[in-house]
């Protein structure tokens, strides 16, 4: 194979991994972020989680993982809901600067407009458990 021919197909695998989609188990209760979600999901006065995600990231990666073990095992946590904002999408936006996200791989969780919780960077079981426990 010429060094061409590898390149595209390494540029091919990268582009292909990039669209694969990180979502926590339930897709039932993953709703993609956009200002009239957000509005909705504090107007329902039931806790929910905002999930500042990339693709590409591999924290993020390893937090979703985390999340759907956790979710598998409890379904009262299934039952959370996760909005999912796309931090290539937002990281520059007036979501991201009126919460003040440092970046990818932060979770919130929100009641309304009060913060219980956040996590940033986190993938350990033990505390994603605890942020989940937050938004029951």
């Amino acid at each position: 194979m010429d060094e061409l021919s590898r390149r595209s197909l390494i540029l091919s695998a990268i582009a292909a991994a990039a669209a694969l989609t990180i979502r926590p188990a339930s897709a039932a209760a993953t709703i993609p972020y956009s200002p009239e979600a957000l509005t909705a999901a504090k107007a329902s006065g039931k806790p929910f989680i905002l999930d500042f995600f990339a693709n590409w990231c591999t924290t993020c990666a390893a937090q979703h993982r985390v999340l759907d073990k956790l979710r598998s095992a409890n379904p009262a946590y299934d039952a959370i809901p996760f909005v999912e904002v796309d931090w290539d999408a937002e990281e520059h936006g007036p979501l991201v600067r009126a919460m003040h996200v440092p970046r990818r791989s932060t979770l919130i969780v929100l009641k309304g407009d009060t913060e219980l919780g956040r996590i940033i960077a986190e993938t350990g079981e033990d505390k994603l458990a605890a942020l989940l426990e937050l938004a029951l």
